[in-house]
């Protein structure tokens, strides 16, 4: 038998306030994309797979697979409008020799073996199946004014998960079915149940969670981890100055400031994300920012210091390290910073893999006293909490 797996990668983790897609996230070091692709490579009858998202994205998707030796053809389509519209992109471009094709969420990084056979054995011998669990809470159908209009027996309900498997005929009958009809489904399944198939129904995985708000990411790692072991946390400080001059650049928090001068420095100064780095390098007892990214190392002149972030938090990770939260202070008499503190939170956030609610920026001045007072030049500070589990 012969396997094509597809992934559907549209979200834009919106729900979970990250400015990085949620499928690009790093769970536990690993971005979430990949989890979901090495468990359904991991299936020896998959021969090809296929990731569908949003155009603007395939150049980091490419940049992710490229970083990994596959042991087969990975290849990355553009979606669509709707994950209907991006699935059937998606199959479209599976390799025509496959027997059966199974429809994954990227948002799903934590789906098991067990869970796959149950759905390629399910779906080779009925034509499709969907992994779900039974609803254990009362499901009501409600109003658009928010009453309650019916109870449906909760025996008869399923949350349904992923990975969805169909025999490669049948989905690909029904996508092009819905397409020219103008149907829209809620998922591949409903669209083939539409088409006039069966689909049935094997025992999902409690763990095979769907990553959509900010407490997934947690209750994700805690399976993981296997919830065992206590948790060693650490705090860091970092402080950075550097002076104002004319010609330069204001860089802060990886955002450029429309001002008549910039700070002056090797790279591109940007005292607010060195802060963050010495804090965090700090706290993992891993040195300070001139140690790993010298003044003196040619290739740092006018670097963007968003990418040393992105460094240390790497080292963060190598060294079984996750960042909690990083709170920042900005001295500066002017500009008037403000206007621009949350897109630096943004940016820190996207750098260092993590949500924009665990990172702020606060920005004060210091009322005409000292070198900022006098306009000569900004300084930043930062605390950052991590943790790492001990086993």
């Amino acid at each position: 038998m012969k396997i094509a797996a597809v992934i559907a990668a549209g979200g834009t983790g919106i729900r979970l306030g990250s400015r990085v897609p949620k499928q690009f996230l790093e769970l536990a070091g690993v971005p979430i994309l990949l989890r979901s692709l090495e468990a359904l490579i991991a299936v020896e009858e998959v021969c090809e797979a296929v990731v569908a998202l949003p155009a603007a994205h395939i150049p980091a998707a490419r940049g992710l697979l490229a970083g990994r030796t596959w042991r087969i053809p990975v290849r990355c389509v553009r979606g669509g409008e709707t994950r209907q519209e991006s699935v059937r992109h998606a199959v479209e471009a599976t390799p025509s020799q496959a027997d059966l094709i199974l429809v994954h969420d990227a948002a799903r990084p934590l789906t098991d073996r067990a869970t796959i056979e149950r759905v390629i054995a399910a779906a080779w011998a009925k034509g499709g199946a969907v992994p779900a669990l039974p609803a254990t809470e009362t499901i009501q159908r409600v109003s658009a004014t928010g009453r309650i209009l019916k109870s449906p027996p909760r025996e008869e309900l399923y949350a349904i998960q992923t990975p969805q498997g169909f025999r490669a005929r049948i989905l690909r009958r029904a996508l092009e079915s819905a397409r020219k009809a103008g149907f829209s489904g809620t998922d591949e399944s409903s669209v083939v149940r539409w088409a006039g198939h069966a689909v049935s129904v094997v025992p999902g995985s409690p763990a095979n969670i769907k990553i959509t708000r900010p407490m997934d990411l947690e209750v994700a790692e805690l399976f993981l981890e296997g919830g065992r072991g206590s948790v060693e946390p650490r705090i860091g400080h970092g402080i950075d100055y550097h002076r104002l001059a004319r010609g330069r650049k204001l860089v802060l928090g990886g955002v450029e400031i429309p001002f008549e001068k910039g700070l002056l420095g090797h790279s591109d100064a940007d005292a607010l994300a060195h802060a963050v780095c010495d804090a965090l390098l700090g706290a993992a007892g891993l040195d300070d920012i001139g140690r790993h990214f010298s003044e003196r190392d040619p290739a740092n002149r006018n670097r963007p210091s968003l990418e040393f972030l992105a460094e240390v938090r790497r080292m963060l990770d190598a060294a079984g390290w996750r960042i909690r939260n990083v709170d920042c202070t900005v001295l500066a008499e002017r500009p008037r910073l403000a206007p621009y503190r949350d897109e630096m939170r943004r940016r820190i956030a996207g750098a260092l893999s993590i949500l924009p609610e665990q990172v702020n920026v606060k920005a004060t001045t210091t009322e005409g006293r000292n070198a900022e007072g006098r306009g000569e030049a900004i300084s930043a500070q930062a605390v950052a909490l991590i943790e790492r589990r001990i086993r």
